[in-house]
């Protein structure tokens, strides 16, 4: 791949979603009231759990690593959205963009490697119950962890590598509400073959690799409880996945379907819309779906509600 030394742009501009001031407006106004739920429901998953003994489990150890992550991923875009939203002049710094982009996919692929780790948890939970707690130990644990987050930075450092490597001459205008690195490419003034190439390796194992983990993990899960003679058991069983497959729904859905369109037909408006349902929708939903669904959570929380207001009274 041929490049220059030189980056002539200093900074893009980044298109949003086009509109009149009063779209722009209740735009702002939505996503500022869905940032600030995602962030408090989150923020209180992540609470409950750390404070609550009943919660002290690997399942609930790796849904306050999946808040944690939803909270960043969310913060990574929606600050910066709202912030066009209201400016006449959309611009976003040559460094800060390569940021946003970096740690958008990092944090997004950390997501895909966290969710099919979920989903071994689940496995191991409901197919080896005697073995639980010996297989899915502390230590097994923040191994599993800390290992989607080092595969996710290894994955990602050759393209982050060849994406500060490309010079960009102009136009610097990209077609997006945040730093897409696929939008970005597009922009460079040099043969981009290779990184898009290596991108696209790169995208298919992990997407690929997350998803086949996943799916045999709940091909066991699903025979293993279809051979469980009580029904009701049947159904407490399927409860304990039914959070994760939501979630794992959302999450991979979304990806397949930017990944497999094909190019002839991709719209720019409805990668928009895919974008916000995985990087939006999924981290506000992320707390609703584990609380709503979840005894032990609503449990907790009923708890910590009634201690508040007894200790308020008092």
């Amino acid at each position: 791949m041929k490049v220059k030394n030189e980056t002539f742009v200093t900074e893009f501009i980044l298109e949003g979603f086009p509109g009149p001031p009063q779209m722009q407006i209740s735009l702002f106004v939505l996503f500022s009231m869905t940032y600030l739920v995602t962030l408090m429901g989150n923020i209180l998953i992540i609470v409950l759990i750390c404070m609550d003994y009943r919660l002290h489990t690997p399942m609930y150890f790796f849904l306050v690593n999946l808040s944690f992550l939803e909270t960043f991923c969310i913060s990574v875009i929606v600050p910066k959205l709202l912030i066009i939203l209201l400016s006449e002049k959309k611009v976003i710094s040559y460094n800060a963009c390569i940021a946003q982009s970096y740690f958008y996919f990092y944090l997004s692929t950390t997501d895909f490697l966290l969710l099919s780790v979920m989903s071994i948890d689940r496995y191991v939970a409901i197919c080896h119950p005697l073995h639980y707690s010996t297989i899915m130990s502390n230590r097994a644990c923040v191994q599993l962890v800390i290992g989607c987050w080092m595969s996710s930075f290894l994955f990602l450092l050759l393209p982050t590598v060849l994406m500060c490597q490309l010079p960009f001459c102009g136009p610097n205008l990209i077609k997006h509400f945040f730093c897409d690195s696929s939008a970005m490419i597009t922009l460079a003034c040099a043969d981009t073959r290779l990184i898009k190439l290596i991108a696209l390796i790169i995208s298919c194992l992990i997407l690929i690799g997350s998803l086949t983990i996943t799916t045999v993990s709940y091909i066991y899960i699903i025979s293993t409880i279809l051979n469980i003679s009580s029904r009701k058991g049947q159904q407490k069983a399927f409860s304990t996945c039914a959070s994760h497959l939501s979630m794992v729904t959302i999450v991979f859905g979304s990806a397949i379907f930017i990944e497999v369109r094909p190019m002839s037909k991709k719209s720019q408006d409805l990668d928009k819309m895919v974008v916000v349902v995985s990087s939006v929708l999924a981290p506000l939903l992320n707390p609703f779906i584990y609380t709503l669904r979840n005894k032990k959570v609503k449990e907790v929380l009923r708890d910590a509600l009634c201690g508040c207001l007894h200790s308020q009274r008092e």
